[in-house]
């Protein structure tokens, strides 16, 4: 559907724009761009370092309920009720635990989220910038990503202004 409206938008610009003046088009990779610029880099590891943190956080909590399970299995068959009854509740309230670190970290409206908000935003901000300096540089009209949801089929090379990104974001 997103393609479609896409193609058919992009139809009308080329039938728009045939009539009236040549139209220039260039293209992006950002994934490219992401991998050689070194602030997007350094914002990777942050974040790698972040998500390492909780992960070794959430191995903590999973160990911890894992032996006390083990030993609950271990010894339920000796154990009173009442022990027994209690180890459960005990289970159950580090099995919580658990899921709930997890949410909080890694869920839909977890701290991973607004962490690569805070921290990639600001990168991603300075490769818009550069795109759009070099729009204006080259007088293109429209640029495309080739590694988004856009499809780029075809684009001769003369058109790719990914160096010429990655030039700019150097100058800053």
């Amino acid at each position: 559907m997103k393609n479609l409206l896409f193609v058919s938008i992009l139809s009308i610009v080329f039938f728009t724009a045939s009539s009236n003046a040549q139209l220039k088009i260039g293209y992006v990779d950002s994934d490219s761009i992401m991998d050689k610029f070194p602030d997007a880099q350094d914002a990777r590891q942050k974040l790698d370092a972040i998500i390492q943190e909780w992960q070794t956080e959430l191995a903590k909590i999973e160990n911890n309920w894992k032996t006390k399970y083990d030993d609950y299995e271990k010894r339920k068959l000796i154990m009173s009720d009442r022990t027994r009854a209690e180890m459960e509740s005990e289970l159950i309230k580090l099995e919580q635990q658990v899921g709930e670190y997890r949410d909080k970290k890694f869920g839909t409206n977890g701290e991973l989220f607004q962490k690569q908000d805070e921290i990639m935003k600001p990168v991603q901000n300075k490769v818009f910038t550069a795109i759009n300096d070099v729009a204006k540089d080259e007088e293109l009209d429209f640029i495309f990503d080739r590694s988004g949801d856009v499809m780029l089929l075809f684009a001769k090379d003369e058109y790719d202004v990914t160096a010429l990104v990655l030039e700019k974001l150097k100058l800053k």
